[in-house]
């Protein structure tokens, strides 16, 4: 047995189905590695390697890139969930990792990784197909609001990776 969820079947192997809220409760194409080190990545010189930008000195968005700070975040419904207010960088690499979206509900802010994230200069959007706009308010939270760390990365990317089969009830049926 498995974080909120049950196998399928008595058969050994058979698959797990979700008994809660498989996009929290980790299962499947949401599930995270519980062991995995609850402490940050850190750059050569032992700083956290992925930070806002509002905390790093000498980083900006090149001038011919979109900025997504200030666009709306629209999730797969259509409907707006927030506004982008902060870019993670990975101080190793010259990469953004994550946006830091404040949501429209009121319940404060939640990462969004970019590789889940297209970015719309011509709108001043930015779209997620993996998850609908209310859906943000339950993504993880990181303990602190300057650092990262490696569990918590797992567990807000797998949530985000878990909306493309759990996030709509159709997505769990069979394309043919």
């Amino acid at each position: 047995m498995t974080r909120g969820a049950r196998p399928f079947s008595p058969v050994p192997g058979s698959p797990l189905v979700p008994t809660g809220d498989p996009m929290i409760d980790g299962v499947g194409p949401a599930a995270w590695a519980e062991d995995r080190a609850d402490r940050c990545d850190l750059t050569l010189h032992g700083e956290p390697r992925i930070r806002p930008m509002r905390v790093v000195t000498g980083v900006t968005v090149h001038p011919k890139s979109p900025d997504p700070r200030g666009m709306r975040v629209v999730g797969t419904d259509g409907v707006v969930a927030g506004t982008v207010v902060d870019i993670w960088v990975d101080l190793a690499e010259p990469y953004v990792r994550y946006l830091t979206v404040l949501l429209v509900d009121g319940s404060g802010e939640v990462l969004l990784p970019m590789g889940y994230a297209r970015v719309v200069r011509a709108t001043g959007t930015v779209h997620v197909k993996a998850i609908r706009a209310a859906q943000f308010a339950r993504v993880p939270r990181p303990k602190a609001a300057d650092r990262i760390t490696l569990l918590e990365e797992d567990k807000v990317v797998a949530y985000y990776a878990g909306g493309y089969m759990y996030a709509e009830p159709s997505r769990q049926e069979p394309l043919f």
